[in-house]
């Protein structure tokens, strides 16, 4: 399941799944997309290891604002992927 995080000011949508536990590790995927002409730039960045992957559209320059931007509500999003996102989350 992914659920809404924010929308940034250059209208890209940040969504995140609920923590992933793989063996003894717990992973988020955070996912970005901004709709531009014809489809959607994309990209996932995986927490707390910030892999990204499956980048379509975005530069390294947009990566980069984005890392830098994740690395300081990356605490935020991990909290709230294991409460079930803003809707559910105790302490928001």
């Amino acid at each position: 399941m992914m659920y809404p995080f924010m929308t940034l000011d250059d209208g890209t949508v940040v969504v995140h799944s609920e923590a992933i536990l793989h063996g003894d590790k717990e992973s988020v995927k955070v996912y970005f997309e901004k709709p531009v002409v014809g489809g959607f730039n994309s990209a996932v960045c995986w927490l707390p290891a910030y892999r990204w992957e499956d980048i379509v559209g975005f530069s390294q320059s947009d990566i980069d604002k984005y890392q830098s931007f994740l690395e300081t509500v990356a605490h935020v999003v991990v909290q709230l992927s294991r409460e079930g996102g803003f809707d559910n989350a105790a302490n928001f």
